[in-house]
Formats: C-alpha cells, structure tokens, sequence
C-alpha cells in the first residue's frame, strides 16, 4: 500500500481545510479542475480519480461529503484486509469520518487529522470505543502473529471479559489476572497455537543473515534458517528482515526466505560488511578471498542490528548454506542496509485512467520514480504528482531503459512506462535486450552487475490495437496478427515480406507507426499488397489519440486508404476476406466472425461439426 495519503479537494469552500490537512500529513492536494483554484494536481472527473487512487492502493483524504466517497467506490471495494485506508473530512473541518481501512490506518489518521483541525474524529470501530485501541494494529515494531483471532477475542472483550497480560503491555490496557483472554507480548513461537483465546504479538528485533552457493536450492536455506530460529526459541514473527552480501540480490534461495517470512530483504556490500569482522565469531580467509569480506551470514546479520545488537547464533551451515541470528536492543522499524531494487515496466494503455490497469496503477503509486518519454508520463496525470520523474525524449530509449535499470540497481523501486502494453513495440524487450546482452558479456552493454540483480516485473496493458478494436466492434474476433510500418528498427524489405505473408494468410492485421513525417509510403504499398489477396470493399478502421484528448474513430474501404489518413498517434486495422461492416443505431460497427453462424447452422443440420482447441471455443 502507497504511504503517503492523497487529499482530495472538489470545491473552493474546502480548499483551506485541504491544505491544512496536506500541510499536516506532509502529501499532496488534488483538486477538482475549475473549482478548485490552488492545488498539487488536478483533475477532470471525481469518480474516475477517486477509483484510480483507491485501487492503486492509495490512502484517501476526501474534503467532501462522506456519501460522494462511498458512491464512487462502491463497486470497486475488496475486503478489509486489502482497501486503503479512505477518510472523509467535512469542508469546515469540523468532522474527520474513517470510512474504510480502519485498522489500515484510517482511524489513526482520521485522530490525526481532527486534532490538528480542532474537530471530532467519528470513530465507528466497536473495539476502538470500546477500549480506545486497535487489537490487530500493533505499535510500530511490533507484529501480530494471529490476525485471524482477533475478531473473536475482541467479540469477548466488547461481551465483558477482562483481558490477561502477558510480557509488555503494548496497549496500556488495565489487566484482570486469570481472565481467559490474553494478550502475550513474546519473541518466542506460540505453544498453544491458533484457535485459543489469546493474541500474540512479536517485537521485531531479529535479523537472520545468510549466504549461500550459486544456485543454492531455496528448500535447504529455508530449512536452515527454521533450524536456526528454533535452536534460538525466536518464532519467525520477531524476525525483522533477512539479510545478505549484494551479490545475492538475484539469488532465488535468498529472496524467497524473505518472500516467505514476510519481510524485506537488506543488502550490503563487502565494504561495509567487512567493518563488521571484529564481531565475527567464525572469520574465513576462504571467504574473504571470494568476496571481499571475512563472512556473510554474521556480518550481515551484525551489520543489520547495529553496533549495540548482538549474534543469538553463530553462523549455523549445510552443504550450501549458511545463517546466522542477531538481535537488536529495540524493534527494527527501518533496517538497515539496501533493499533489493526492483523494475516494473508497464503499460499505462491508450492514455485514458479508466484504460490502465489497477496493477499498473498499483506499482505506480508505490514508485520511486517514473522513467518514461515525457508524454507517456504525462498521461498518468495526478498519480505521477509528488513522485520523482526522468523524462526522455524519443529516440532515447536505451538511454531511458539503461537509466531505469541503474536506478533500480541502487535499491529503488522504478516505474518504466510505455503507452499502450509494454510488451508490444515497447520498452521490455528492449529492457530484456540490455540485460541479454550484459549477461553475455557483449561490449558495450553499458550495465553495471548490480543492474542485473534486481526484480523484474512486467505489468501489461491496453494496447492500441485493442482500443482501436473496441471502439470499432470486434475486428480481432478471429486470427489476426500486428505490424510495425517503422522501418527505422526493421528493414523495408522484411516489413514488406510480412506484410506479403499476412496478406497471403488472410490475417486482419493492425499495422502500428503507419505514417511518420519522413516515412510516407509504406503504408499505400501495403494497402496495395493487400489489395492483391482481398476485396477494395474490405473494412479498415483507422484510430486515433484513442483514450486521450481528440480522439477519432474512422471507416473506410481499403482501396480508399491512404497516407493521408495516419499519422503516429494512429493504428491502422484492416480487416480479412470476411470481416464485416454492420449498421446499427446510426453507428457503424466493424467484426470479424470467428465462424459460430457455420458451426451452429452444421448443429441444426444434423452433422457433427468438426471440434476446434481452446477453453474459449463457446465464450
């Protein structure tokens, strides 16, 4: 979930409350454009932004009517374990609502917010009026291992049990010893398990360091660390990250440890592990002549504690691991190290919000910076406010993608975003291309090995062929393929022998980059091949800007097609020899049938019509 909150402002009464707001929580205001005169951001349509930001996981800070929020994201609500925390806060700050995410953060900031405004917080969580606290949002540092079980404890609780402490008090409730609930504060395993009337709540104060061989098999690092943990009596819930050399950034064994304890992973350099060898309670030479630095597994877990933490267990191997456990003089709320840097490269679609994905939109809000052709960037509007943005130029993509790559190496997470799906005439496969090639050891590559350690995520997207589809009808609706009339990546002579085998195919074919300023011919030598397997009369529907402002939608023959007619914010989709033209409405529409009129007319004739693959044959 994104941290920091959004405040959403849709008139000028509300304006001063929304900077106030703003100011207090140190976050951004996006106001609705031409009723609200000073903001971070704007934008055009309520419903649609406020559900590009709930879904992205954004937490909401409304300055509106409690019923304007509620409607607008009705139909996109999940469950309470995954909505963002959404506030509504009245115009004149008298009254700050948490209406969904309670236990999320919603509460705590709705408190937050009518303090700061000297207003009245309208708390309805039952456990919060009751106790005045959140069982299942321990303080920071802290971690509770049974969420599932505080539904029913705190049913008891509001029916009048008292509670029984154990450990410290992390709530500062009056404790009733011999009350059947409890509420123990522990770093060791629970040994009653689920099910009992009790929650258990882990500081996380350990850090388990590791290492291991190229290609170590994630099962035995796993097992290892488990053994560790047990040997200590630490349950994995007061674990607070995982870590390693930065050599093991890409190591699967390495990152699914942390995948599966649920926490991050923190990296170190030789460098700054080697500071550590007066703590180590087994230096190697053999170590330090392969890496840099006289252990892994204690100096990471040293490094991670600080100088006042301590090693709980020496260095613990197998046949091609090794582990290590530390532990802090206090709960870890920001460990220490590098995290393990990640790239996401997405397609944002067509340029309307209501067209990019919720994921898209997710990783988004999560960056820490977005890299992309300036205009790209451009078509994510309000959700790109506030967060860092590298912008290039066309004819600079692998520039763009290098950069993204090395910032990423450096423990960011980075958002590259092409237009339409990222995987289609766009930067993954040139993303791919670079780090092929530096793995290869070609010269040139201009990677560092760090850039080649990092996650890698590809989101897709609305490409532009199927914005042009869905506005024309179903053109794709059987075998179709996608070419690229841009010569400058792809000779003439291989774009020309495509389109031949296409034609020849009977392929409906969505031509991409149809006409540029310096490239105005190959789209009449296409039209003019085709023309030599398909019918002057065959559908083409050219769109344009689809999803943005002065977007077009044109029919026309294929013998009437043209340069004229295309430029490069157009895709250009010509049908088969039996797409179809229908009228309806006084709209035109343009299909491609895929051939259920035959299949089902064979049905009703008596014969067995011939079965075709695919779960989809019926849909």
């Amino acid at each position: 979930m994104a941290v920091t909150p959004v405040v959403v402002c849709l008139t000028a009464s509300g304006e001063a409350t929304a900077r106030s707001v703003a100011e207090s929580l140190t976050c951004p205001v996006h106001g609705r454009r031409g009723r609200v005169h000073h903001s971070d951001a704007v934008f055009d349509e309520t419903t649609e932004h406020l559900r590009t930001l709930f879904l992205s996981g954004t937490p909401i800070v409304g300055v509106c009517a409690a019923g304007i929020l509620v409607r607008a994201l009705a139909s996109v609500l999940g469950t309470k374990a995954e909505d963002p925390p959404v506030v509504a806060v009245a115009e004149d700050g008298s009254a700050a609502i948490p209406l969904l995410g309670g236990h999320r953060g919603a509460n705590r900031l709705a408190r937050r917010i009518a303090g700061d405004l000297g207003g009245l917080a309208a708390v309805t969580t039952a456990g919060d009026l009751a106790l005045g606290v959140a069982l299942d949002e321990p303080p920071p540092g802290w971690r509770l291992a049974n969420p599932r079980d505080a539904g029913p404890v705190m049913a008891e609780l509001l029916a009048g049990s008292g509670v029984n402490i154990e450990g410290e008090n992390l709530f500062g409730l009056d404790p009733e010893p011999g009350s059947r609930v409890k509420l123990v504060a522990t770093e060791r395993p629970d040994p009653e398990g689920p099910g009992s009337a009790r929650l258990i709540y882990h500081p996380r104060r350990h850090v388990l360091g590791v290492g291991c061989s190229r290609g170590c098999n994630p099962e035995e690092l796993a097992g290892l660390a488990q053994r560790v943990l047990a040997d200590a009596d630490v349950a994995g819930g007061a674990v607070a990250c995982v870590a390693s050399l930065d050599l093991k950034a890409d190591e699967p064994a390495v990152f699914d440890l942390a995948d599966g304890l649920e926490v991050p992973l923190a990296l170190f350099t030789a460098a700054e592990l080697e500071v550590e060898s007066p703590r180590l309670v087994n230096p190697s030479e053999v170590v330090f002549r392969k890496v840099g630095c006289h252990g892994v597994a204690e100096a990471a877990a040293l490094a991670s504690v600080g100088p006042s933490g301590q090693l709980v267990v020496a260095k613990a191997r197998t046949a091609h691991a090794t582990c290590a456990l530390a532990r802090a003089d206090r709960p870890i709320l920001q460990p220490r190290g590098r995290r393990r840097g990640s790239l996401a490269i997405v397609g944002v679609g067509p340029g309307a919000a209501a067209w990019r994905t919720p994921d898209a939109s997710r990783l988004i809000a999560d960056a820490d910076e977005i890299v992309g052709y300036d205009a790209y960037i451009d078509l994510l509007g309000p959700l790109a406010v506030g967060r860092t943005r590298t912008g290039f130029p066309l004819g600079a993509e692998e520039d763009r993608c290098r950069h993204a790559l090395e910032q990423a190496a450096t423990g960011r997470h980075v958002v590259l975003v092409s237009s339409g799906d990222a995987g289609i005439y766009a930067m993954a496969s040139l993303v791919f291309e670079l780090l092929d090639r530096a793995k290869r050891g070609e010269p040139g590559h201009g990677l560092s090995d760090a850039a080649r350690r990092i996650d890698i995520r590809c989101s897709p997207g609305v490409s532009a062929m199927q914005a042009a589809a869905a506005a024309a009808g179903a053109p794709l609706g059987h075998d179709f393929c996608a070419v690229s009339l841009s010569d400058l990546m792809t000779p003439r002579t291989a774009i020309l022998r495509r389109i031949r085998a296409a034609a020849e195919g009977d392929f409906v074919i969505a031509f991409y980059n149809p006409v540029s300023q310096r490239r105005r011919s190959l789209l009449n030598q296409a039209r003019d091949i085709l023309l030599e397997h398909r019918s002057p009369m065959t559908p083409v529907v050219v769109g344009r800007s689809l999803g943005r402002s002065g977007e077009s939608l044109r029919h026309l023959d294929l013998a009437d097609l043209n340069a004229d007619d295309a430029d490069m914010q157009a895709v250009v989709v010509v049908g088969s020899s039996r797409s179809r033209r229908l009228e309806l409405g006084g709209r035109q529409w343009m299909y491609t049938p895929r051939g259920y009129g035959d299949r089902l007319a064979g049905v009703r004739a008596g014969s067995r019509p011939e079965p075709e693959p695919g779960p989809g044959d019926w849909e």
